[in-house]
């Protein structure tokens, strides 16, 4: 099963892109990473810059295919605005990824943490580093493409989870 990762972002979003190998006991391994820049983009012409994301989604998509995909989940800012802003960036990545046939699975940064560090109040360097080792990379990855890859890992242990609660719950 292949995983896109995003982690969505106006000026920076981060994409992870990996392999979940059945075969091999559900092993993990890296495909790509990167991130999409508005920051070229009028940074007042908002449409302008959610059609950046909406089309740098869709390539993304078509240059990897994935089987599914998993979004980081906005959080509430204290300032309104950047929590509306990010919340339209969040909505172009995704309806990039419907208009590609993709399934969309959603996670918070509390579970991503959990998830990949063990901890939900986890620092984004503690992240970069068990992304970096739980796919044998061989530096850390850049912040927003490490939280797109932990939000792909989260999505494949959520899905060995829940595959493991359905053959039990037929047992």
């Amino acid at each position: 099963m292949r995983i896109l990762g995003i982690d969505p972002g106006l000026q920076t979003t981060g994409y992870g892109v990996i392999d979940v190998n059945s075969a091999q006991g559900q092993a993990l391994s890296y495909v790509a990473s990167g991130t999409i820049s508005t920051k070229s983009a009028n940074t007042k012409n908002l449409p302008e810059r959610l059609k950046i994301l909406f089309d740098g989604v869709q390539e993304i998509c078509r240059t990897y295919q994935p089987d599914v995909a998993s979004v980081e989940i906005v959080f509430v800012n204290v300032n309104p605005q950047s929590t509306l802003l990010l919340g339209q960036a969040r909505g172009a990545c995704i309806t990039g990824l419907v208009s590609c046939d993709v399934a969309v699975a959603e996670y918070t940064a509390l579970q991503l943490k959990q998830a990949v560090v063990g901890y939900g109040k986890a620092a984004k360097s503690q992240v970069q580093e068990m992304v970096m080792r739980l796919l044998k990379l061989p530096s850390l990855p850049g912040p927003d493409a490490a939280d797109a890859l932990g939000i792909a890992i989260t999505h494949a242990h959520s899905s060995k989870a829940n595959a493991l609660k359905a053959m039990l719950a037929k047992a």
